[in-house]
């Protein structure tokens, strides 16, 4: 399992990095769009509907979400996003985010508010759009490539800060109805390894203490993304999100702290107008 879980990770390792680093901004949209869209396609199950047509329908909804989103932005007549709508549609995505933190501290009582299938479907758009939204107008960004890299480390701190923290130190439990075995010690671990990535990245390629203020919420959100998507799968009686993956599970089992990470950071960048030099 060890082996298939490495090498499967390499590959997606590869692929990422082939597809940010080679493709012109419209392609690595459409790329990402077809990403989204299977992480939709995951999402109908989670949220209830199990039949095949269901879950490709509710992926094709997802996409002409995406496509809507483009179009109110200026990114199919312009190639590149306006600022303003940008701006807007992250901002009701973040709103989205505070909800969700109120839904996760509130479960398995919550439930009776978005349990339903409606409701779950509703939250699906609201998480996987705004990703979309939010990774290509950071691709689009002078050095835009090194931005999402950026996000992925926010991640990738969060998660192994989290991890040796929680495990050396934790005993107080974090959301024990959705994930048992996150620790506040383990959130605070990670939330440490968020500020020292700022300061590397702050004074290490310009921004400064500013960078506190776009890393560290976005770290912080990374969490709560990886909650959502655990309440969602654990009402549903589910483990993953899907098979897709040999040894990760599904696409969302891989990108649901990003979800929650990206728009946070990509709302972040707009209004400070830091740029990594």
């Amino acid at each position: 399992m060890l082996k298939q879980r490495i090498i499967t990770a390499v590959i997606l390792a590869l692929l990422f990095l082939g597809v940010l680093f080679n493709l012109p901004t419209l392609a690595f949209a459409v790329v990402v769009a077809a990403v989204v869209a299977i992480a939709a396609w995951e999402w109908a199950n989670m949220g209830g509907l199990t039949a095949q047509w269901q879950r490709c329908l509710y992926a094709l909804v997802v996409t002409a979400v995406i496509a809507l989103s483009a179009e109110y932005t200026g990114f199919i007549a312009a190639g590149e996003l306006s600022l303003e709508p940008t701006r807007n549609l992250l901002l009701v995505a973040c709103t989205w985010w505070a909800v969700a933190l109120l839904w996760v501290q509130g479960y398995p009582s919550s439930a009776v508010l978005w349990g339903n299938k409606v409701i779950k479907a509703v939250m699906g758009l609201l998480v996987l759009m705004p990703t979309w939204l939010a990774i290509v107008f950071l691709r689009d960004q002078p050095l835009g490539q090194w931005l999402i890299v950026l996000v992925v480390l926010v991640v990738a701190c969060a998660d192994i800060g989290a991890y040796f923290s929680g495990k050396r130190f934790g005993k107080r439990k974090l959301a024990a109805q959705v994930s048992p075995a996150k620790s506040w010690e383990g959130f605070w671990g990670g939330f440490a390894c968020c500020v020292l990535l700022a300061v590397v990245v702050g004074f290490g390629f310009g921004g400064g203490w500013m960078v506190l203020a776009i890393v560290v919420p976005a770290g912080l959100a990374s969490v709560l993304g990886d909650l959502l998507e655990s309440m969602v799968k654990r009402q549903r009686g589910i483990k993953d999100s899907s098979q897709l993956l040999p040894g990760h599970g599904g696409v969302l089992d891989r990108v649901d702290s990003i979800t929650a990470a990206a728009p946070v950071f990509a709302l972040a960048v707009l209004l400070t107008g830091w740029e990594a030099v």
